[in-house]
């Protein structure tokens, strides 16, 4: 393992939202899910991201999840709270300024969606964002959602132009981008993975952990995988992340977060609704899931 690893290094989990049959916040089995996950091993929480459904949520609703995350969690790991702004920078460099951040340790953003903006308008718009925010910035690139990828050499030039950033979550699936990145970034800055199955690999070539969806359902399996990685022992972190191999494709082919809240249903500790346009995992999937979820070792539904 490296002498000092960065911050936010190690196993993120993007967490889920659990909702009740009226649609409404299921804050005890939010609790449950809060708690499942740091006793399996998980160094941060990622809250109100994708995976979170934050999107469906309002105003007040990212407001109270999230203060309810931070008394619940109640500093045992740091969490990290999605911000994202759509296609107007002003409107979401104001709410930055304006929010209240006591007890988050830093927020994620993705780039702008839809207007599919240049290198340069990226750029502009992180550096508004790190300007606003009086917490660490980590850099979502997820170009399967943004429709555009944050080039390496704007990655670096934020990176460089702002000591606010503190981290990329980099799920481009380009392993390639990853390395120009971990060779000319700073020290202290996390290259992380967005993509589970790539994980090892990317920590392989330099990286310093991921932010997972997995770990919602499997968090002891996907920590251990990453410190193995971290520890150089790529035997342990290959075999455990074949353990999961299967199991990661019905997680996203409905959409995020339609396959994990099965997963995560399947363990009891949440029920399986979300807010619509998305909705649950039809049949059969639901039972590959399950069948593929009960074959890896040391793990009961």
């Amino acid at each position: 393992m490296p002498q000092q690893l960065p911050k936010f290094s190690g196993t993120g989990v993007a967490l889920i939202t659990p909702f009740k049959p009226d649609f409404s916040v299921d804050y005890p089995a939010l609790g449950r899910v809060i708690d499942y996950v740091i006793t399996g091993g998980v160094d941060y929480i990622v809250s109100l991201g994708t995976t979170g459904e934050a999107i469906t949520l309002s105003g007040q609703e990212c407001r109270e999840v999230l203060d309810y995350t931070i008394a619940h969690v109640n500093r045992r790991v740091p969490i990290v709270a999605g911000f994202f702004g759509g296609n107007y920078t002003e409107r979401l460099e104001t709410s930055i300024r304006n929010y209240n951040f006591d007890g988050v340790d830093a927020i994620m953003s993705s780039s702008p969606a839809y207007s599919k903006p240049p290198q340069e308008g990226i750029y502009q718009h992180y550096m508004r964002v790190a300007d606003a925010s009086s917490v660490p910035v980590i850099i979502y690139n997820v170009p399967g959602r943004t429709s555009s990828n944050v080039l390496p050499e704007t990655l670096l030039r934020l990176s460089e132009d702002s000591e606010n950033f503190a981290a990329v979550k980099e799920a481009s699936g380009k392993l390639e981008q990853a390395v120009e990145i971990l060779k000319h970034c700073r020290e202290d800055f996390a290259v992380l993975s967005g993509d589970d199955p790539l994980t090892p690999a990317m920590i392989a070539l330099g990286a310093h952990g991921g932010i997972s969806v997995i770990a919602n359902a499997l968090p002891s399996h996907f920590s251990r995988m990453v410190r193995a990685a971290l520890n150089e022992d790529f035997v342990t972190a290959r075999k455990l992340n074949f353990d999961l191999l299967d199991i990661h494709p019905l997680l996203y082919v409905e959409g995020n977060p339609v396959g994990i809240k099965a997963a995560v249903s399947m363990l009891g500790l949440c029920r399986n609704y979300l807010r619509v346009p998305l909705v649950p995992l039809t049949e059969p999937r639901r039972e590959t899931l399950r069948k593929l979820l009960s074959l890896v070792p040391d793990f009961e539904l």
